[in-house]
């Protein structure tokens, strides 16, 4: 079912001149796109928060190749992914695209999944970004708790997700612009003045041993999480122009520019220390309780004390950019599942911009419900929000990718496509078990992710299939109920 279908359905108490369900169509193209699917990666927090990770507990100066190698697996992810969004065009990519193979049920199984992925990695971000504003703040003297800029943000995040899309894209494209800009500054200096104290070396970051050395399974976790949301490409096909191309470009160029930025920058920083100093460096700079020090410290040694200052406050402007575009793609998730009748038919109303305002409402509420108990309990808005919540989405997002990839063999050999037996079969196979593999390591590396207990690690992976199962019986109970409408209408 398409949008354009979905839209046209009203009711009898609800006119479509008084309650639009129309997203604005044509709004945005390919590099509008690639802004939020970026904003989403947050490069900058994706770069100074992980980098020492994946270099200290990872595979050290093997940690760029790991970019690449996910890199590669979500491109050939990418190939089925896209083959089904030029069969099917909807805001709710995940929903549709298992829907379309496997019933409503299902998709909407994969739906919940999607809505927990998406919900707990911007709930994550609030509590980084909050812990990042407010050192900031603390910096010039202000003394502001992280939960209060995290509820003044949201407020604000509210006002800009009930706008149209456009201007949405151009504040991320201003901010992302901004970001991406330091760390390239960063990045070709070093490479231009040949690397650190041992120069430049291809092989010591990228030959096989190199990404093997160490725990390259660590590494490639935050590889993955770097990755996070470029599937949001389909999400915003309703508003794409001319949809079956703009999708397709904007999620290779986007796995591409993600990848190729991720490991370049990654590289340069291993460059910067020297392959045979980078572990250490980076474990000094996680002792030290910020780990952000492992790039900010070479910035300000490079350019200068100012580099630091307006690294601080692109970080936190990553983290707000990040948070808009997930807002978005939630809203515009929601608005799919209620065009289709598996909520409400009010969460489907747009305003006079053409947003999913009611949706907007509602991802702001489950924001605050997300972000609220860690406040109230005056837990640490890093180690347990941000931790917790961003390894549970990645978790829940390699489930949907895995899924997503079965959907499109199972979509198409009912189809039965003459030529394209690598789009719709071969690669999503290589895919799907490519991905299981990804996701072993995950689960198996869950507790150490999180920084916490076996429990908590336990507690928080459960919520995968419960979420999905609820998903589905939910979704069963909104069949009942439509099929005894249906009836009730026929007897009347």
């Amino acid at each position: 079912m398409s949008i354009s279908n979905s839209e046209s359905r009203t009711t009898e108490a609800t006119p479509a001149k008084e309650h639009s369900t129309a997203l604005r169509a044509g709004s945005i193209g390919v590099l509008g796109i690639l802004f939020f699917v970026l904003s989403a990666q947050a490069p900058l927090t994706g770069i100074a928060g992980a980098s020492p990770l994946a270099a200290a507990l990872g595979n050290g100066a093997g940690a760029p190749g790991a970019y690449l190698i996910v890199g590669i697996v979500i491109v050939i992810f990418a190939v089925g992914f896209v083959a089904m969004s030029r069969k099917i065009q909807a805001n709710g990519a995940f929903y549709a695209y298992v829907t379309a193979a496997f019933g409503r049920r299902t998709g909407a199984g994969a739906a919940w999944l999607a809505l927990l992925a998406y919900n707990t990695v911007q709930a994550a971000m609030y509590g980084l970004y909050g812990a990042a504003f407010s050192g900031l703040l603390a910096s010039v003297g202000l003394d502001v708790p992280w939960w209060l800029l995290a509820l003044v943000t949201m407020a604000g995040v509210q006002v800009l997700g009930s706008l149209n899309i456009e201007l949405g894209a151009r504040v991320l494209a201003f901010l992302v612009g901004l970001e991406v800009a330091v760390l390239l500054l960063f990045g070709f200096t070093v490479l231009f003045r040949g690397g650190g104290p041992e120069g430049l070396s291809i092989a010591a970051s990228f030959s096989p041993e190199a990404i093997a050395s160490g725990a390259p399974g660590v590494a490639i976790m935050f590889a993955v999480a770097s990755m996070f949301g470029f599937e949001s490409t389909a999400i915003y096909s309703a508003e794409a122009k001319d949809a079956h191309r703009t999708v397709a470009r904007a999620t290779y160029l986007s796995v591409g520019v993600i990848a190729v930025f991720f490991s370049f920058i990654s590289w340069m920083l291993v460059s910067y220390y020297g392959p045979s100093h980078v572990i250490d460096a980076a474990g000094a700079a996680l002792e030290s309780g910020d780990s952000t020090t492992f790039v900010l410290g070479p910035m300000v040694k490079l350019f200068g004390p100012w580099a630091g200052t307006v690294t601080g406050i692109l970080l936190v402007t990553s983290l707000l950019a990040g948070i808009i575009a997930f807002h978005n793609g939630i809203n515009r998730y929601l608005h799919s599942l209620a065009l289709r009748g598996s909520m409400p038919a009010i969460v489907a109303r747009t305003n006079r911009h053409r947003a999913p305002a009611v949706a907007a409402w509602i991802q702001t509420a489950a924001a605050v419900v997300l972000v609220a108990p860690f406040a109230v309990l005056g837990m640490d808005p890093v180690l347990s929000l941000f931790s917790w919540f961003s390894s549970l989405a990645v978790a829940a997002l390699l489930v949907l990718y895995i899924l997503c990839s079965v959907a499109v063999v199972g979509f198409f050999r009912r189809e039965r496509p003459d030529g394209q037996l690598w789009q719709t079969l071969i690669a999503p196979v290589l895919a799907a078990l490519l991905l299981a593999w990804v996701l072993f390591l995950v689960v198996s590396n869950f507790t150490s992710l999180i920084g916490g207990s076996a429990e908590t690690a336990v507690a928080l992976l459960v919520a995968v299939p419960v979420v999905s199962v609820i998903g589905v019986a939910v979704e069963a109970l909104t069949e009942r109920r439509q099929r005894v409408a249906a009836l009730e209408r026929i007897v009347t």
